[in-house]
């Protein structure tokens, strides 16, 4: 697992990386900053360890602009105990855990196992291609954080364009799989059903809608816009 660690003071940061490297993580560090937001946002890191208090940007500064960069990376902060304030901040603008110090490097290892597994499964129940998300337990449909109110069928294809965007489905294999249905050529429920779509999400994103045509074949769905 690749692991960014920012963190300025040494003791810390020494014993942090000895620690993680020695449960198998592969630890990267920076003791400032402007280096460790420069390195965040390469998006190459599984997650990102970070102190708050640190020379040239803060680690909350960090957070905020990884966010508003679309970055999903998790994201672990280091606070001083008495740092309440610090932490719900730090919470609000996307970090995923924080972890009071001191602590035990066993303690951090268990919170990022933890954290991974609680992603792991939240990203389970949701589809995100661009701007668009699709969130399968509430059944709730957003663009750029824009609800997106569909009928459970309109939910069900929708859904289905999603889990493989960039793939051309036929109305034949769209009919079975949303609507259970043999193909009928007759039948243009499927068209219908994508008009009344594209005109939802076209109401929500100027007109543009990620549902495409294929020519004498069906649609797919393109990435739109976003991270």
């Amino acid at each position: 697992m690749k692991t960014l660690l920012i963190e300025d003071e040494k003791k810390i940061a020494d014993f942090v990386c000895a620690g993680l490297k020695e449960h198998g993580f592969a630890v990267d560090h920076c003791d400032n900053g402007n280096d460790g937001y420069d390195k965040a946002s390469s998006g190459i890191y599984d997650v990102i360890v970070l102190d708050i208090m640190l020379p040239g940007r803060d680690g909350l500064s960090i957070l905020k602009g990884l966010r508003k960069a679309g970055s999903t990376t998790p994201v672990i902060l280091l606070t001083a105990r008495n740092e309440l304030d610090d932490r719900i901040e730090g919470l609000n603008l996307g970090a995923d855990d924080y972890l009071s110090k001191p602590f035990f490097v066993e303690e951090l290892v268990a919170r990022i196992h933890a954290m991974l597994r609680r992603i792991s499964g939240e990203r389970q129940n949701v589809l995100a291609v661009g701007d668009l998300r699709l969130d399968r337990i509430s059944r709730e449909v957003t663009w750029k954080g824009q609800t997106v109110d569909m009928t459970g069928r309109e939910f069900n294809l929708i859904e289905y364009l999603m889990r493989s965007p960039g793939r051309v489905f036929t109305r034949t294999q769209i009919l079975e799989h949303v609507w259970d249905y043999d193909f009928d050529p007759s039948t243009n429920i499927v068209d219908v059903c994508i008009q009344r779509i594209r005109k939802k999400i076209g109401l929500a994103n100027d007109g543009e809608s990620p549902i495409e045509s294929v020519r004498g074949i069906g649609y797919r769905f393109r990435k739109l816009g976003g991270s």
